[in-house]
């Protein structure tokens, strides 16, 4: 069985295609390029989540980086993460308790840093729209005093994160990350020629992070629930592992020429199918929508796929007023997207099956 479900125009399996997808979606790591951290000083924002986690994880494992500075404004995560990476072991370990709202601290903290990775946000969609002030001070001004702060000190390098939800937002997190994204997009032409090379990377669901549906689920299925809830039957949505997450990133790093958003090429899925896969006998009970959620995930809307180029394993959205740019990567061998395009769940040919789902969490709870 493949490990993604393809079909051939007449909806009977093709084997030749499905074999084709698992190579691709096997194959697919994000590893190359990559950028090498050894020797430079890196921040990561919001360094404490689980993205902060895997990718301190991965630092500490493949590079040797000058220092490795854990931004974040949580004593008790950090006292906590600090037990797992020791600065006795790890001497280039470093944890600063700040947060993205205080310029101040930020510019501090970005002392002779040559990388920064902002990853720190308010994330959940209930808790944003019920305090909408704190979403955007985060989510908006933050992003506003990391470009202020990588600018004045110098920093090399700055990837943002980004979600899913920024694109065609619904909800006040997604337009707020959709402004931070613009945020990061226009820094390039504030850094000046000698400025920071700003980039974003935009990506769905993480399987197995804080908050994602597969933990909920494992959750009921241990305390014996007698049903798994489901949003909607017709929901999808994209899936990727935190290792991924962290290799697209550096490798992202090590592409950017300069304002791009990068979106990995990663299988959706429905969640019926992700529920039926986790509890195959558990019945399924229809709870409805949430206010601000989506039934499918879209990560490039179709009226950014005019500035949209696309790798074999990714698509980069190039700011529209940057035509140079685009001219750049279309010599180095990406291809525009297809006019009308959009990369969403439920239209996505690369469809996780039971199998490969399993692979995919056996893969996220490595290590």
């Amino acid at each position: 069985m493949s490990p993604l479900a393809a079909s051939s125009p007449k909806g009977a399996p093709d084997k030749s295609a499905k074999d084709r997808m698992d190579q691709l979606f096997l194959g697919r790591d994000f590893r190359s390029p990559r950028m090498n951290l050894d020797g430079k000083t890196v921040l990561i924002t919001g360094g404490t989540g689980s993205f902060g986690h895997q990718f301190v994880k991965t630092v500490v494992e493949e590079f040797k980086p000058k220092k490795l500075i854990v931004f974040s404004r949580d004593e008790l995560k950090q006292y906590e993460m600090a037990q797992r990476f020791p600065t006795a072991r790890y001497p280039f370990m470093r944890y600063f308790i700040g947060d993205v709202r205080d310029e101040g601290r930020l510019d501090m903290a970005m002392r002779g840093v040559d990388v920064v990775i902002h990853a720190a946000a308010l994330k959940h969609v209930p808790i944003a729209e019920y305090n909408p002030f704190e979403c955007i001070r985060t989510n908006v001004f933050g992003a506003e005093n990391v470009v202020r702060a990588a600018i004045k000190r110098g920093v090399k390098h700055v990837c943002a994160l980004s979600t899913d939800k920024a694109a065609n937002p619904i909800n006040l997190y997604g337009a707020s990350k959709l402004a931070s994204d613009k945020i990061f997009s226009a820094a390039q032409n504030m850094g000046g020629e000698d400025g920071p090379v700003f980039s974003v990377v935009r990506y769905g669901n993480v399987v197995g992070s804080r908050g994602s549906v597969v933990p909920f689920f494992n959750k009921l299925i241990a305390e014996g629930a007698d049903h798994l809830p489901i949003t909607d039957e017709r929901m999808t949505r994209f899936w990727i592992t935190l290792p991924q997450g962290v290799n697209f990133v550096l490798s992202s790093l090590a592409m950017a020429k300069g304002g791009e958003v990068f979106v990995p090429k990663i299988p959706s899925m429905s969640t019926v199918d992700l529920a039926r896969t986790l509890a195959p006998s558990l019945p399924h009970k229809i709870i409805g929508i949430r206010p601000g959620e989506k039934l499918h995930e879209v990560m490039v809307p179709e009226d950014d796929s005019r500035s949209t180029v696309e790798l074999d394993d990714r698509y980069i959205i190039v700011p529209a007023q940057r035509t140079q740019l685009m001219e750049e990567w279309l010599e180095t061998g990406a291809r525009h997207a297809p006019d009308g395009f959009s990369y969403a769940s439920d239209s996505n040919p690369e469809r996780l099956d039971a199998r490969s789902l399993q692979t995919l969490l056996s893969r996220a709870f490595e290590g």
